[in-house]
């Protein structure tokens, strides 16, 4: 118990100062990819939810490739592929240089694609439960397309989708754990980097799954109270 506590500690004894850098490379990369991830799921979902059949085909492809694409292989091929690309765009301009993609770059990127891919669905289902009428309704007010989407359609389109996102967002915390791979000094990493000098994984694992399980917790509690905040309208009624 007291060597698993050292090998825990913060200093030059313990690992707890690398495992916590991981935990916030684990935690900044999931946020920073949440923002892209959505916007991009609320373009794509408009394009389905569009008239217009070529933005309709054009959002299906998209959706059908990153939802069937395993997520790692994603990440292999925004990794490796944006490198390769940008090395011979340089080499077609005439310059010989190495390109390396930034690890925290790529794998946001990877991640934001995949997400979108699964959050374009989650809008597409709110925009479904949306019952015509409120389109109507503000047209009648002469609210322009704009200001109707914004003021009437968006506020019920994030309450109707909220649950789902929700979900997506804990599959994101997780999905992090496969930028390791490409090198990123993430919770897993560090927790596998741990595992292998002091030859003790069932420790440096273990706690990176309690860790993982708390913020799991903490994601939910938060989660929660944000679908309540978005219902109180609903509760007042």
């Amino acid at each position: 118990m007291e060597e698993a506590l050292t090998l825990l500690s913060f200093g030059e004894q313990g690992w707890g100062d690398t495992i916590a850098l991981g935990v916030l490379v684990t935690v900044s990369l999931a946020i920073a990819t949440l923002p892209f991830g959505l916007v991009l799921g609320f373009l794509i979902a408009l394009a389905k939810n569009s008239s217009e059949p070529s933005l309709k085909l054009a959002a299906n492809i998209y959706t059908t490739i990153f939802r069937g694409l395993p997520e790692l292989l994603t990440l292999f091929l925004v990794y490796f592929g944006v490198q390769i690309g940008i090395q011979q765009g340089l080499k077609l301009l005439g310059f010989d240089t190495y390109i390396e993609v930034n690890s925290f770059v790529a794998g946001m990127v990877a991640l934001a694609l995949v997400f979108s891919s699964y959050a374009s669905e989650a809008f597409l289902s709110a925009f479904r439960g949306i019952p015509q009428g409120q389109y109507e309704g503000g047209h009648a007010l002469g609210l322009s397309r704009y200001q109707t989407m914004t003021l009437i359609i968006l506020p019920q389109l994030i309450r109707l989708a909220l649950p789902a996102l929700g979900n997506l967002w804990l599959i994101l915390l997780k999905e992090t754990s496969l930028v390791s791979v490409i090198g990123l000094a993430d919770l897993v990493r560090e927790a596998g980097i741990a595992a292998r000098v002091t030859k003790e994984p069932f420790l440096f694992f273990g706690v990176a799954c309690l860790i993982y399980l708390v913020l799991a917790m903490i994601s939910s509690t938060g989660l929660a109270r944000i679908e309540k905040w978005s219902k109180r309208g609903e509760a007042a009624r």
